[in-house]
C-alpha cells in the first residue's frame, strides 16, 4: 500500500485515516496500543502527526493489515526487530514502486 500525502509539517488524524483507508477512531486506538506514535496534540487536543508518525503508521498497518500479525505480535516484532523491520519494510515498499512502474509500461505496450 502506498500512502498519498502531501508534503507538510503536520497532518490532522482525517488526513491521514483517509490516506490509509481506515477510520480515525483506529488510529486513535494504534496512537494508544503503540508506543511508536506519539503525535503532537494543539491546545484544542486535536492530533498532529508529523512525516515521522506517518511512516511509524505505516509500518504499523502493514505488520498488522498485510502481514497479519495481531497487535500484541506487532508490538514484540517492532520492540525486537525495530532496525531489521524498518530495512525490509523500506526494501518492499521500494520494490512495490518498481512493479507500478513496470506495470505501467507494460500496458503502454
Amino acid at each position: 500500500m502506498h500512502i498519498e500525502l502531501p508534503e507538510k509539517r503536520y497532518y490532522n488524524i482525517g488526513e491521514v485515516a483517509k490516506a490509509f483507508g481506515v477510520n480515525n477512531s483506529l488510529i486513535r486506538f494504534w496512537e494508544k496500543e503503540f508506543d511508536v506514535l506519539q503525535p503532537k496534540k494543539n491546545a484544542k487536543g486535536n492530533r498532529k502527526f508529523t512525516p515521522a508518525d506517518v511512516k511509524n503508521l505505516e509500518l504499523i498497518y502493514y505488520l498488522v493489515k498485510e502481514r497479519g500479525f495481531t497487535l500484541e505480535g506487532a508490538k514484540t516484532h517492532l520492540k525486537e526487530n525495530r532496525k531489521k523491520t524498518l530495512d525490509s519494510f523500506d526494501i518492499i515498499r521500494k520494490l512495490e514502486g518498481v512493479k507500478t512502474e513496470l506495470l505501467k509500461i507494460k500496458d503502454q505496450l
